[in-house]
């Protein structure tokens, strides 16, 4: 069901962006690293080890193989590695939606009293050999190609709208119930 909720959204997605012209992405590129990186900080109530089994029992709602895309899942250090992809799309000139391969990437989860961060990054598209998506970001390079913006905006659709998203609901502390004595 959480595939076909996916499906639908980047169906939508990738509608609205056929239907009007990506003029640019802003995506999130670490001063460091040089590599686009999404890093947020979360509080949220609950001691590490609540925090860490409520991103375990996330993965297996968001990922359809939760234990072959956890890599590391460490309780005592608090800490949950995961490697996945994203497939991306094109759209052909009838509006078909066409897939246009795979982009690798890594996140990370880190628990600690009271909250918990997620960081994801390593974006990596799948072709004969793996190409960083950093490069799609110039658009002054001799072999940049225009559909690398809408690639772009999928991902960071995928990222903020799907991934995040659902780790912040997932992780809401559950409301204990009270039965009423009669």
């Amino acid at each position: 069901m959480k595939v076909f909720i996916s499906i639908v959204i980047l169906i939508f997605a990738m509608a609205s962006l056929s239907a009007q012209e990506i003029t640019s992405v802003n995506m999130p590129v670490d001063e460091n690293t040089g590599l686009i990186t999404y890093k947020e900080v979360i509080e949220e109530p609950g001691t590490k080890d609540e925090l860490f089994n409520r991103g375990s029992s996330w993965l297996h709602t968001f990922y359809a193989n939760p234990w072959e895309v956890a890599k590391v899942r460490d309780k005592s250090t608090g800490l949950i590695k995961i490697q996945h992809q994203i497939r991306l799309y094109d759209m052909d000139k009838n509006g078909i939606k066409i897939s246009a391969g795979l982009v690798l990437y890594n996140a990370k989860l880190e628990f600690k009293d009271g909250r918990y961060r997620i960081v994801v990054d390593n974006f990596v598209s799948k072709e004969l050999s793996r190409y960083p998506v950093e490069n799609w970001l110039d658009v002054t390079a001799d072999n940049y190609k225009p559909k690398w913006k809408s690639y772009l905006a999928q991902i960071d659709s995928y990222v903020k709208n799907e991934l995040i998203k659902s780790l912040k609901a997932a992780m809401k502390p559950v409301k204990e119930i009270e039965e009423e004595d009669w």
